[in-house]
């Protein structure tokens, strides 16, 4: 019921305001478990995503946006709750990682829709980084559900960091056809065989989204650009 409260509110107000076009609508399927693997351009795509989908869709989300202090915190938090998304703690400890990973196979146990953002982080500058391997291959070999690959278009446009205001514009959306990894099925200790597929989603979510691929994790990334922020910062002393 708060599901689709918070849709019919926020999903609607958005679908107005922005009118998100979609590609690809029809590889969700209608019933049963399936997991969305998408680029990660904005926070706002954990927001455009489910408000286009007739199904619920459950993402793992930083545990972050459930305790930011002040109103649009409580707000931020009163959503993800209401819609049911799971809080993960990112600091790096394994035992968080390794509770993520059984969440989002609980999801899929329940025949739902479980989405994940395989960079792990948002990208610090629209390009498409590394998937993490971890989360979204041990799910889908855990649980031989079908990949489905998104992209998400400009939405790191509508909001870019610094500025307070949205800007109204339309943000697109294509979703792949599912992918089959049964073929991997009972080797997901294999580190090899979960790049192998954590790779295959990524490539096909270059290809939907256009993005420049670069090959190193999202989060080193943003630590080299905090560095040389840091240096430069520090080059008149």
């Amino acid at each position: 019921m708060i599901y689709g409260a918070m849709k019919f509110s926020i999903g609607g107000s958005l679908k107005l305001a922005f009118r998100p076009w979609v590609e690809g609508l029809g590889n969700i399927p209608a019933e049963g478990p399936a997991i969305l693997a998408s680029n990660h351009l904005s926070f706002s795509d954990s927001f455009f995503l489910p408000a286009v989908l007739d199904r619920k869709v459950t993402f793992i989300a930083k545990a972050e946006y459930f305790t930011s202090p002040g109103i649009k915190g409580r707000l931020t938090a009163a959503f993800f709750k209401g819609v049911g998304q799971l809080p993960v703690d990112r600091s790096g400890a394994r035992g968080a990682g390794e509770a993520a990973i059984q969440s989002g196979i609980k999801v899929i146990e329940r025949g739902e829709l479980f989405g994940i953002y395989p960079e792990g982080t948002r990208s610090p500058d629209g390009r498409l980084y590394r998937g993490k391997p971890g989360g979204l291959a041990r799910v889908a070999l855990a649980t031989g559900a079908p990949v489905i690959p998104v992209a998400m278009i400009d939405t790191e446009k509508i909001q870019p960091p610094g500025q307070v205001m949205p800007k109204l514009m339309r943000p697109g959306i294509r979703i792949g056809k599912p992918l089959d990894f049964s073929r991997y099925q009972g080797l997901e200790g294999d580190r090899f065989i979960l790049r192998s597929l954590t790779d295959e989603v990524m490539y096909e979510i270059m290809k939907l989204s256009g993005q420049e691929y670069v090959d190193i994790y999202a989060t080193a990334a943003k630590r080299q650009l905090a560095e040389r922020a840091k240096a430069a910062g520090s080059g008149g002393e």
